[in-house]
């Protein structure tokens, strides 16, 4: 084949070695050129590719490191080996004590353990699929997507499908198995999964987008990659409540006629399909009380030198799409200063601090941030911006080795999937920053979409069977209280008032469904925070909350293979 690569034109052979599907590649591209084959190679074919090239010096390297720009998946195995290396001794430990007549010996522990941690690590699942497209003009064109399947340990899979141009298997494999372990942390009981379609949305109308998004449900669907039970998308970078609406429709429409819970096989739809109140603020309000249980924690806060609580505090966000523009509105709204907005096409400075809402508004009506009145356009990096809060809310491996050493921000939360590289999270603790990472922070879209599941296939709302019963209960209980005061000091002077506080007003009329859901996503949050330090203090991980969070994830995996066994094994 001939592949043509920046100021280069290269030919190069590719030997199948069935049934491995192992492709070997020459030896004399440089790393540009080979990371360039493997990502051509692996939009074509579902495989590993090894190099048979020996390492390069860093002079032979033509501007880009390696470890700099490293694999989506590498970067997720990485993580994981690190925990499991933790993780395995303890797990030993506990069969030990908890279950001492599963296994006899501490081989057979040790055995079981191992064996389990060499399950999870893989993607069980991918699909790959590709699919003519007749476009308004009449031409055709040929779409590719994917969807990885990485774990059924719990079931239905989740995860959502994004629509760009530079997706791959890799990237789609990797995110699957952050879900796996997210969803773990959250104790959501889902496996992960992840999909992507090969385009850039802004290049389709809305008649193309639909028949690309109906025709990639049906394919999900024809290989049993989507359901209620089974598979269960979501929204994510290019999609949104409209593509899900497609998708459930589309559905329950073929595979899911005559399933009553058809329309759970997709979450993030409009409320009209099936939705849930508080779904598209999820994963900010989430970003939002992550950061909150950390931000007022005394040992974390004295290990990098910040004080307690909002109250003045600055931030930067990276990317004022859904995620980035939420997360600023709830940290607005508890006195912190967005002084730094960084989108593709512009980035905004000000000291003196930008409302959320003025910029969401502009954005809508001109369709960018550029112009905006009350910032000044930077071209400075704005990662290096001296704040308290940096929240990374657009794509992956934004935070590298190279500008590591530049961040200032005390905490990093991340709103993105992936925003930080392996070697520049080491430059960070070292530096004493506290990154909150990924796969907690930005769970609340997931947990969210749980509640909206159960929903559906509850086929009730949230809140309807009791609303008034709580409201005609709050009113009997202070016409209760009044007639006690009464009985006790008469009503010489008339009745006594009894006047509820504002609490107690905003709750007395019973709680809506976008109440229940805020509650909830709170709970969730507030518990999975407290399961993550206590393991950052039982593993002494110091500021490493990634590896905290990825050994709390594993434990809850492990107990669940542990009890339901392996079938057919």
């Amino acid at each position: 084949d001939e592949f043509r690569f920046p100021g280069q034109r290269l030919v190069v052979g590719v030997e199948a070695s069935p049934p491995l599907k192992m492709f070997r590649v020459p030896g004399n591209l440089n790393s540009s050129a080979l990371r360039s084959f493997k990502a051509t190679i692996a939009s074509r074919l579902t495989c590993r590719l090894f190099s048979t090239a020996p390492r390069l010096l860093a002079s032979e390297r033509d501007g880009v490191d390696e470890i700099d720009d490293p694999d989506f998946f590498d970067m997720v195995l990485s993580k994981y080996k690190h925990a499991v290396s933790l993780v395995e001794e303890r797990l030993i430990d506990r069969l030990r004590t908890d279950s001492p007549y599963l296994f006899k010996t501490d081989k057979e522990r040790s055995a079981h353990v191992s064996g389990v941690m060499k399950i999870v690590r893989p993607c069980n699942h991918m699909l790959y699929v590709s699919f003519p497209l007749t476009r308004d003009n009449g031409e055709l064109e040929v779409i590719e997507g994917y969807r990885a399947q990485h774990s059924q340990h719990r079931r239905p899979c989740k995860g959502g499908i994004r629509y760009a141009e530079n997706v791959t298997a890799s990237e789609v494999s990797a995110l699957a198995a952050l879900m796996t372990y997210k969803c773990a942390i959250v104790d959501v009981p889902f496996g992960g999964a992840k999909a992507g379609i090969k385009i850039n949305p802004a290049n389709y109308s809305v008649n193309e987008l639909e028949k690309i998004t109906r025709r990639f449900a049906m394919e999900l669907a024809k290989k049993r990659f989507l359901g209620p039970g089974v598979d269960v998308p979501a929204p994510d970078m290019g999609t949104g409540e409209r593509e899900m609406s497609w998708i459930a429709d589309t559905y329950a429409m073929t595979y899911g006629q005559g399933d009553i819970n058809s329309h759970a096989c997709v979450t993030g739809k409009p409320i009209s399909q099936g939705g849930i109140h508080g779904r598209v603020s999820a994963t900010g309000k989430g970003l939002f009380h992550a950061l909150s249980y950390f931000l007022n924690d005394a040992y974390f806060l004295s290990k990098i030198e910040l004080t307690p609580g909002f109250k003045d505090k600055s931030f930067v966000v990276q990317g004022f799409g859904n995620v980035g523009m939420h997360a600023s509105r709830y940290l607005h709204r508890q006195g912190a200063r967005l002084i730094g907005v960084m989108e593709k096409d512009v980035s905004l400075f000000s000291l003196r601090g930008m409302h959320p809402k003025e910029l969401e508004d502009y954005k809508l009506e001109h369709g960018t941030l550029k112009g905006f009145p009350m910032a000044d356009e930077t071209t400075d990096d704005l990662f290096a911006a001296d704040c308290d809060i940096l929240i990374p809310a657009a794509g992956e491996k934004q935070i590298t080795k190279r500008n590591a050493g530049q961040v200032k921000a005390k905490i990093i939360l991340e709103g993105a999937n992936g925003p930080t590289t392996p070697e520049a999270d080491k430059i960070l603790i070292a530096n004493n920053r506290l990154v909150i990472p990924d796969m907690y922070a930005n769970a609340g879209g997931v947990t969210v979409s749980y509640f909206e599941w159960l929903k559906n296939i509850s086929h009730v709302s949230f809140g309807r069977l009791l609303f008034k019963y709580e409201r005609d209960s709050n009113d009997y209980l202070l016409e209760s209280v009044q007639q006690s005061l009464e009985a006790k000091f008469g009503r010489s002077g008339g009745p006594i008032p009894i006047t509820p506080s504002e609490e107690f007003k905003k709750r007395m009329g019973g709680a809506s469904e976008k109440d229940i859901v805020h509650s909830g996503l709170e709970y969730t949050m507030e518990r999975s925070a407290k399961q993550i330090m206590s393991r950052a203090h039982e593993y002494d991980l110091g500021l490493d909350l990634r590896t905290a969070a990825f050994v709390a994830a594993l434990e809850k995996i492990y107990i669940v293979y542990r009890d339901a066994g392996l079938t057919f094994s």
